[in-house]
């Protein structure tokens, strides 16, 4: 892997494997000695503790968030909503994926809690992996539904509705874990470039 993205990226071989042992941190490559990197295959049941994270953490990032703080980030939050609008009209995947992804990342840096927003930031990546490996629904009608959602949320935190927001927000992840086929393990390919694309 670290060579096909040397190659791709015109990149430097050390800026790539520095780059490559911060992902390991991460859990989204697995270096192996003589083999290279190569992407986390996360299994189902990772999958599912990785949405048990995520409740835990984004319900406690919504649940910090005031009116005041919304109204700061204001531009920020209409430029990522009219963003992830425009995508979904257009049915731009890899743009819907990457625009809805930020939407919680920047729910993080609202919070002023950078020790929350950094937890969620790993779990953001290695969500995209569990995505890319196991999302069973990839119908418009569900990205739709995911940026009203979205909007709800934004609505109930702007509107000093914390706990409504906290809800929201925890329906939101079980929408997103529901369309999620974790039966059994998948075992396939993924496009690390597109995964770190989108968030």
């Amino acid at each position: 892997m670290d060579a096909q993205i040397v190659d791709s990226l015109n990149a430097n071989r050390n800026h790539v494997q520095a780059a490559l042992k911060h992902l390991a941190l991460q859990k989204i490559v697995t270096i192996e000695p003589n083999r290279g990197a190569h992407s986390c295959q996360p299994t189902a049941r990772e999958a599912r503790k990785i949405f048990v994270a995520r409740r835990a953490i984004e319900g406690a990032v919504v649940a910090s968030i005031t009116p005041q703080r919304v109204r700061q980030f204001e531009a920020q939050v209409n430029a990522h909503m009219a963003a992830a609008e425009k995508a979904t009209r257009k049915s731009d995947r890899r743009a819907i994926v990457q625009e809805l992804n930020s939407i919680h990342l920047l729910l993080g840096r609202i919070s002023g809690n950078s020790m929350l927003s950094d937890i969620l930031d790993n779990l953001m990546v290695r969500s995209s992996l569990i995505v890319a490996l196991y999302q069973r629904n990839d119908e418009p009608t569900c990205q739709h539904r995911e940026h009203r959602e979205h909007r709800d949320i934004l609505q109930a935190l702007s509107a000093g509705e914390g706990e409504k927001a906290v809800k929201l927000m925890k329906h939101h992840l079980d929408h997103l874990a529901a369309e999620l086929a974790l039966e059994k393990d998948q075992d396939r390919r993924i496009d690390l470039k597109a995964v770190l694309a989108s968030v």
